[in-house]
């Protein structure tokens, strides 16, 4: 039970690791800053999601729970795709600010969608039963 509860303490301390840099990059993306082409700036927010994908990975397989057979943790894992794309978008792809706020901002409403399928247990997220 430990084991479990350290994992889970890691991958939610990472998520908000990384939602917070996310928010950070998302600033500086819109404002055009020079500090987004900085090493730390690219490497470190990596680390992070990479911290966060196994510590879920560890989480999936200590309880045994598959997308297949969890609607919430299949809406966990595409709304993690699509928050990546938006993403994408939001701190380099994007051809203008407002097209990086709007994606970074779409981004952030989406990852706020997946916490709610992880807390309720359920593919509606905030709004599941």
């Amino acid at each position: 039970m430990q084991l479990y509860l350290s994992i889970k303490a890691i991958h939610v301390g990472a998520a908000s690791l990384s939602i917070a840099l996310f928010c950070v990059r998302l600033y500086w993306s819109v404002r055009g800053m020079a500090v987004l082409q900085q090493r730390w700036v690219r490497t470190v927010p990596h680390v992070i999601d990479t911290l966060l994908l196994a510590a879920g990975i560890g989480l999936m397989l200590m309880l045994r729970a598959w997308p297949q057979q969890q609607p919430w943790l299949a809406a966990k894992l595409v709304g993690l795709l699509i928050y990546i794309a938006l993403g994408s978008v939001a701190i380099k792809r994007g051809t203008t600010p407002a097209r990086r706020l709007l994606a970074g901002a779409l981004a952030i409403g989406v990852f706020a969608l997946i916490v709610g399928a992880a807390r309720m247990h359920s593919p509606w997220s905030w709004w599941g039963a």
